[in-house]
């Protein structure tokens, strides 16, 4: 029986699009072991790249294996964190880790449903890191993946929800070699993250521009629900931000007057300190003074 000729060669299209266009980051170089991907992975959520690069390299220097961060003290691991947002991921990697080093022989495990096992690790982060990081022919799905697929498969203007289907779609796209359908995985991100983004993508760069359906149906316009701008300035993460500048640059704990003086809102200064204690980033002495956990 002979198999059916392979005729969409896009997936091909992008890989080699990729090769001369990407950009030089660090956790993406040959050597470049499963630890420091999984590290990586973790920082990018939510979190773009320029931010991630000099503390990733940081991260790393200090915490060269899971079982060093492992030993870690939670208040060192979150004023190595920083500025990155999200710090709830620093105490999640931080357990993930201690799990790799007592359970795995200080190995990031290379299977997807052991990797999704990890406190704090979802799918996307599981496939990351198998693909990435071993080398396994895995379809990696994020934003800027699903943005490529609704516009070059589906002819949508933007992605729909997540859907189980979207993994499907993305590994019917891969090259037929393996080495070059592990590559697409990190390709279509990129082509996601540098030309078709969103809003107004670069459509004449695009190495697919020829054979994407939205363009074909004209460049239709988004019809679906409002979607929503996120905003910063004078939000609980802004003030959950500021309160754990203070802790940060502390050297001992802090009085309450000190935390504050951050945000005149006293209902949500409270709120965000009380979210804080929950989310265990921050500890409260004996005495009623404040501090990171130890």
């Amino acid at each position: 029986m002979t198999s059916t000729p392979r005729t969409d060669d896009r997936g091909d299209l992008i890989v080699d699009w990729y090769d001369r266009a990407a950009r030089d980051l660090p956790w993406r170089r040959p050597g470049v072991d499963a630890w420091a991907v999984l590290v990586s992975e973790v920082m990018l959520q939510q979190t773009p790249v320029a931010r991630v690069e000099p503390v990733w390299r940081e991260w790393l220097a200090r915490w060269p294996s899971p079982a060093a961060l492992a030993a870690a003290s939670p208040a060192d691991v979150i004023r190595a964190w920083g500025k990155l947002g999200y710090p709830r991921r620093a105490l999640r990697l931080r357990e993930a880790a201690a799990v790799v080093a007592a359970e795995h022989g200080d190995v990031v495990p290379d299977d997807v449903a052991v990797l999704e096992s990890l406190p704090g690790i979802g799918t996307y982060t599981a496939r990351a890191v198998a693909c990435f990081g071993y080398g396994q022919r895995q379809p990696v799905v994020d934003t800027n993946v699903r943005r490529v697929v609704a516009r070059m498969v589906h002819g949508r203007a933007e992605a729909a929800p997540a859907r189980a289907t979207d993994l499907l779609d993305i590994a019917a796209l891969a090259p037929a070699d393996h080495d070059r359908a592990v590559r697409f995985s990190v390709a279509v991100m990129e082509l996601g993250a540098l030309l078709c983004v969103a809003g107004t993508p670069r459509c004449g760069a695009c190495p697919v521009r020829d054979r994407c359906a939205w363009r074909l149906a004209g460049s239709p316009a988004y019809d679906g629900p409002a979607r929503k701008v996120q905003k910063f300035a004078g939000t609980d993460r802004q003030v959950r931000g500021r309160l754990l500048d203070v802790l940060r640059a502390a050297t001992a704990p802090v009085e309450q007057d000190q935390l504050d003086r951050v945000w005149d809102d006293a209902v949500q200064r409270s709120r965000c300190l009380d979210s804080l204690l929950a989310d265990r980033l921050v500890d409260q002495t004996p005495d009623g003074r404040f501090t990171l956990p130890t």
